[in-house]
C-alpha cells in the first residue's frame, strides 16, 4: 500500500515555512513527518500528514505551488543494516528510488521513498512480507 505525500515548491526565504505550517495548523491538519531538499534559491518541502487531500486544498487557495504524490513507507527495525537489506530487495527487482527520507517512530525506523515503479514496489512489499507505515 503506498501512502500520499504533500510535495510544496518554497521560495527560500525567511517565514516561508512559518506560513505553510501555519496554514496547515489552522486547517487542523498534522504534519507526521517532513523533509525539505534545497537549493540557495528554493526547496521542495515534502510532508507526510494526517491528511493529505486537506492540505492541499487549503495549501493551494493560499496560492502555494503543491502537488499530491504517491510513496511508500516501510517499517524496519532500529538496527545496522536494515536499511541496506530492504533497498537491497527493491534493487534486486531492478526499481529505482527516486528519492527517500526516514525517521524514528516508537523504536521502529520508518523509510519513505519514490520508486521507480509503483505497481512492481507493491508486489515486493507484498512478496517480503515488509512492513507498511500508514
Amino acid at each position: 500500500m503506498s501512502i500520499k505525500q504533500i510535495s510544496v515548491f518554497v521560495e527560500n526565504k525567511q517565514g516561508t515555512l512559518v506560513s505553510i505550517t501555519d496554514t496547515l495548523a489552522k486547517n487542523d491538519v498534522n504534519i507526521r513527518a517532513l523533509s525539505i531538499a534545497d537549493t540557495q534559491d528554493f526547496g521542495i518541502y515534502r510532508i507526510i500528514c494526517d491528511d493529505p487531500e486537506r492540505a492541499y486544498v487549503v495549501l493551494g487557495e493560499q496560492g502555494v505551488s503543491v502537488t499530491l504524490t504517491e510513496v511508500f513507507a516501510i517499517q524496519l527495525e532500529d538496527k545496522p543494516g536494515e536499511a541496506a537489506r530492504v533497498l537491497a530487495l527493491f534493487a534486486e527487482a531492478d526499481i529505482s528510488i527516486a528519492y527517500m527520507y526516514s525517521f524514528l517512530l516508537s523504536g521502529k525506523g520508518i523509510l519513505v521513498f519514490r520508486s521507480s515503479d509503483t505497481e512492481k514496489t507493491k508486489q515486493v512489499i507484498a512478496d517480503k512480507s515488509l512492513q507498511e507505515f500508514c
